[in-house]
């Protein structure tokens, strides 16, 4: 009952914020600061980006190899590229590209950013982690700013990247979902291309069980 009342909830919520940043308006995370913008993935009003966040807080990402895939805001990748990472931040949306070479000069925080659909501009690149922070409500998006959003009808986002991603697999690969989200459906398909989910973090934020799952070649 609750998770069908927050699907319905959904484009309400979506609504309040596009309205609340058609201004502009600024999110902060240990000192680092980024511009929030209407067609970037928000990182102040969701709880994913804000529990992979505190999550990377205990790692010691000093001199290692990090790909944020779908970076939206990159307030990950400039965070992980504080801890010493050598980042790699990618996404369809330019819009968030241009905002985060931005925020990399002002909080003076080198990163390498790509303009990249899934791992199409990332070929021979290897990684030690990749983060996926992924949409996935079943609805086809009708524009770059709803593909941060909403994977397709019929789940053709995680079709897309399963397919990509044994070939890019790092040692680390690790994906967040909220209970939200049809979770089985997504396992289904990471199977079919010998992949597999193990659980590394459980954790409920008002009453929304959130998942990180890291992913790996099924045996």
């Amino acid at each position: 009952m609750v998770k069908k009342l927050k699907k319905r909830l959904f484009p309400v919520a979506k609504f309040f914020f596009d309205k609340y940043t058609s201004k502009q308006r600024k999110f902060t995370f240990e000192g680092i600061t980024i511009q929030m913008h209407s067609a970037v993935f928000p990182p102040k009003f969701t709880l994913s980006t804000k529990i992979l966040l505190e999550y990377l807080k205990s790692l010691d990402l000093t001199d290692t190899t990090f790909l944020e895939l779908g970076c939206g805001s990159g307030i990950i990748s400039l965070f992980a590229a504080s801890k010493g990472a050598n980042v790699t931040a990618s996404d369809i949306n330019q819009t968030a590209l241009d905002l985060l070479k931005e925020a990399s000069r002002e909080n003076e925080i080198p990163l390498q950013i790509v303009y990249s659909d899934l791992f199409e501009n990332l070929s021979n690149q290897q990684f030690e982690y990749i983060i996926i922070n992924p949409p996935y409500y079943p609805k086809t998006p009708q524009n770059v700013k709803e593909r941060a959003w909403f994977c397709g009808e019929h789940f053709e986002y995680f079709e897309n990247l399963f397919q990509q991603l044994p070939n890019n697999l790092a040692e680390h690969t690790w994906m967040i979902l909220s209970e939200d989200c049809d979770i089985e459906t997504i396992k289904n398909i990471a199977q079919k291309n010998q992949l597999s989910f193990e659980l590394i973090l459980e954790k409920t934020v008002v009453k929304e069980k959130n998942y990180i799952f890291s992913l790996q070649k099924s045996s």
